[in-house]
């Protein structure tokens, strides 16, 4: 904002009217925001208050790279929106990403109005202190230096936890610092190299496609807005997923006796960020190990998660249980233990985030029994726990209720 004349005003109330307070004290004619994706309703509330106070309302798609409308509008079939994930993508490289970031676009009024002070962390509920560093500056160096250094083993990198060379921008997507439309640029730019090894074009274009499933997850919620609180699936929400289990503490404490899962959510409370492979496989555990409903864990990352995005979040986690644009005959239920033999395979991730596997021979770790501790306490300190289920057992029960529930869906007759 300061690039283009103005700066950041705070202001903490009610939005309707805090919002109208604000616009009579510098004589605003209209109001933009962004689009809230995880509650379409309250952006329609919101223009409904702006235009009956005489204000022009404008409701913009700033949070993905391409807009919901576009990839809508390239469709070769009717319809709104995309549920399957491979179309999307080919139409989302096929389109063009506008820029509004070019400093002479658009100046900004600098209003003389006094601003309250930023917020704090603790306000949102939040533990963690605030990063000093979460700048747009940073964010566009941030940008830089990966694609030129790292992105170019994001291939490799986004499967293998050990390996911290993901973008990290995921926070700064989240509150704004950097906009997406940036991001796809510039990675499509860096993708046409003509001196870059076609490992490194291929790396490049697999990150390009997660921003594209960012993008895709976006349109889901803007297409379908009870998949806030639904499944996607009309055929899934009625499946009895439990809100609860007896070995639902482990999980949230990191104490499964998975190394891998339990590195994850430790991760996760240490620093609001888990590796992409490892949300995966955490989530399926308390999916499908443990058959715990999605929106269980979806609250507790939203809890711990420094990026904010509940659209995306929910894109994800649905996807995962097997309730959402996956499209796949059977849940894909990731094995804990196969995921750790081939992502993990030093175990550098599960020693880091889990100090009791310090001292553990590897092969304890690896093997995972459920018969004794992987470690006796016999000195101070607490030993690492027993797998809390049987992975293989488990997988298996769940996919016999799996099965016999959409068998009795078959034989139920429509709601009509």
């Amino acid at each position: 904002m300061l690039e283009r004349g103005s700066h950041l005003i705070v202001r903490r109330g009610p939005l309707i009217a805090t919002l109208a307070a604000l616009a009579r004290a510098v004589s605003a004619t209209g109001v933009a925001w962004s689009v809230c994706y995880s509650d379409p309703a309250s952006d329609q509330r919101l223009q409904s208050a702006v235009e009956e106070r005489g204000l022009r309302a404008l409701c913009v798609h700033d949070a993905p790279a391409i807009p919901p409308e576009e990839t809508t509008m390239a469709r070769s079939s009717g319809g709104e929106g995309y549920r399957s994930l491979v179309p999307y993508v080919q139409t989302w490289r096929s389109l063009e990403i506008s820029t509004f970031e070019a400093p002479l676009l658009q100046r900004f009024a600098k209003p003389a109005l006094e601003s309250e002070p930023l917020p704090f962390p603790e306000e949102f509920g939040a533990s963690m202190a605030a990063d000093a560093s979460a700048t747009p500056a940073e964010a566009v160096r941030r940008l830089g230096e990966f694609l030129e250094v790292d992105a170019a083993q994001y291939a490799l990198a986004v499967n293998v936890p050990a390996d911290d060379r993901t973008s990290h921008l995921a926070a700064h997507l989240s509150f704004g610092t950097i906009a997406a439309r940036t991001i796809a640029r510039e990675t499509r730019r860096r993708t046409e190299d003509p001196f870059l090894l076609a490992e490194e074009r291929a790396s490049l274009r697999a990150f390009a496609r997660s921003l594209a499933q960012r993008d895709f997850f976006l349109q889901l919620a803007w297409y379908n807005p009870r998949m806030s609180r639904d499944p996607l699936q009309e055929k899934m929400r009625d499946f009895p997923f439990a809100r609860t289990s007896p070995h639902l503490d482990a999980w949230l404490s990191g104490r499964t006796g998975y190394p891998l899962v339990d590195a994850g959510v430790r991760q996760l409370h240490g620093t609001g960020w888990m590796h992409p492979r490892v949300r995966a496989i955490a989530a399926s555990f308390l999916c499908f190990d443990l058959g715990v409903d999605w929106r269980v864990g979806h609250a507790e990352w939203d809890r711990w998660l420094v990026e904010d995005d509940p659209a995306i979040s929910i894109g994800n986690w649905q996807w995962i249980a097997g309730v959402g644009a996956d499209l796949a005959a059977y849940p894909r239920i990731y094995n804990p233990q196969k995921q750790a033999r081939r992502f993990d395979p030093t175990l550098a991730y599960a020693r880091r985030w889990i100090p009791e596997l310090a001292h553990v021979p590897d092969a304890f770790v690896r093997r995972g029994e459920r018969e004794s501790q992987i470690e006796l306490p016999l000195f101070a300190g607490q030993a690492y726990p027993v797998a809390v289920v049987d992975h293989d057992a488990a997988a298996r029960a769940f996919l016999e209720r799996y099965q016999a529930f959409m068998t009795a869906g078959v034989a139920r007759p429509a709601n009509r």
